[in-house]
């Protein structure tokens, strides 16, 4: 079992394309820049996914408190 902490996950997730679900059933990926300790997020050429399709919203900060999970990308072996 890892024992990698949260914070630790987030930081190897810097600079990689992350999948981020939010309050209301939305969802978002983008190239996480930067977070703070209240899961603030800023993501560089961030697009929402929707039912139809997905929408470009370019670079964006997202709330923290809106943030349900961040789903970072698979681990190198």
């Amino acid at each position: 079992m890892s024992s990698n902490k949260p914070m630790d996950i987030l930081n190897q997730a810097r600079e990689k394309r992350v999948l981020i679900r939010l309050r209301g059933k939305r969802r978002m990926r983008g190239i996480l820049k930067n977070y703070d300790i209240h899961l603030n997020l800023t993501l560089e050429d961030a697009e929402e996914i929707g039912e139809e399709g997905s929408y470009k919203l370019g670079d964006i900060i997202v709330r923290g408190d809106n943030v349900i999970m961040i789903s970072p990308p698979p681990q190198e072996k």
